[in-house]
């Protein structure tokens, strides 16, 4: 069904949208949509960190248990 929507459909449905909200509330709803995206990158970045931050403390206190035979052939 959406195959066959070609330019003449997109123009309809956006004059439709505009005359049924209005200019004003489709740019405060995309002004939202740019706010929500914009928390969302930051929030995977923070977790992103997080995550290096543990590994990295992880790292610091952790000690090789392998077998002195073992680390000569890794």
């Amino acid at each position: 069904m959406l195959n066959n929507i070609g330019l003449p459909g997109l123009l309809l449905i956006t004059v439709v949208v505009l005359v049924l909200f209005g200019r004003g509330k489709i740019a405060g709803l995309m002004g939202e949509v740019g706010k929500g995206i914009t928390a969302f990158k930051r929030g995977v970045r923070d977790g992103t960190e997080e995550i290096e931050n543990a590994a990295n403390e992880e790292g610091e206190n952790a000690r090789d248990v392998t077998p002195e035979r073992e680390r000569e052939n890794a």
